[in-house]
């Protein structure tokens, strides 16, 4: 049975043509979870709800969800991925993470990496940072002249409305991080030894342009907030609130579309298995 409705599922948008303020978005919220307990046990009815509506997905194979993850480092994109599509199976699932762009990359547009990784009709596709790295670290970090970044916000609202026009449903989430808490995830990672691997000496010069990167998602979320694929600033910094919004959001995106398993083209009852 579809679940209600959460009365606070737009509390996070950023409306099309607006001005952002990023510092009005609390990475410390939590006024539309005030029990923790119940937000986690919330998270895994959730998770267990988009595993019963990707395989309706996956069976109707005429549509198909795109969830965009971008936010800083620490920001929790690996986490939010293993809490609220871990009941999901992986027939119909697909997570893609970028990285620097290749050399054959480079011989492209920047899209062209892309638009390979998108979903197929019946599946759900995850972007562990996406194309969107192209108008952030290409803009603070000078990889591209200032005219071809600007050129790059209407090019992806263009690549973003042919998804949505060809059957592709688009949910991006910015995970909305606050200095302070990056801080403390990183010593923590320099801290347990089970998690030096995950610890990237250059985050550091990232974070030495914390201002600079905090511009870019601001430009980002103003320019590329549309109608047919908004942005949602979700509060990152308490885990199990960031779980908590991504999954009740997904969720109810996926009731929305109401994917249907298909009739069978004959007679179950004409047949007889011995």
């Amino acid at each position: 049975m579809p679940k209600s409705r959460p009365p606070w599922l737009d509390a996070f948008l950023i409306p099309p043509g607006g001005s952002v303020d990023l510092e009005g978005f609390d990475p410390r919220d939590r006024s539309h979870f005030l029990d923790e307990e119940a937000a986690r046990a919330g998270v895994e009815e959730d998770a267990k709800a988009i595993d019963a509506l990707q395989d309706r997905l996956y069976a109707e194979g005429r549509r198909a969800l795109l969830v965009v993850l971008q936010g800083t480092d620490t920001s929790g994109k690996d986490g939010t991925i293993r809490r609220v599509f871990n009941a999901t199976g992986p027939l119909g699932v697909h997570v893609h993470a970028f990285g620097p762009p290749s050399r054959e990359d480079l011989a492209y547009d920047f899209l062209w990496r892309i638009h390979g990784a998108c979903p197929a009709r019946g599946t759900i596709g995850i972007f562990n940072r996406s194309h969107y790295e192209d108008v952030l670290v290409g803009r603070v970090r000078g990889l591209a002249p200032p005219e071809v970044i600007e050129q790059r916000y209407g090019q992806i609202n263009d690549f973003e409305r042919l998804l949505v026009e060809s059957g592709t449903v688009v949910l991006k989430f910015m995970l909305n991080i606050s200095r302070a808490e990056q801080a403390k995830r990183l010593r923590e990672r320099l801290d347990d030894p089970a998690k030096h691997w995950k610890f990237n000496p250059g985050d550091l010069e990232d974070r030495a342009l914390w201002d600079e990167y905090r511009a870019a998602y601001r430009t980002m979320l103003e320019r590329c907030s549309t109608p047919h694929a908004p942005w949602r600033v979700i509060p990152a910094d308490r885990k199990w609130v960031r779980n908590a919004a991504v999954a009740a959001i997904v969720r109810a995106t996926l009731e929305a579309m109401d994917p249907q398993y298909p009739q069978a083209s004959f007679d179950p009852a004409a047949f007889t298995i011995d």
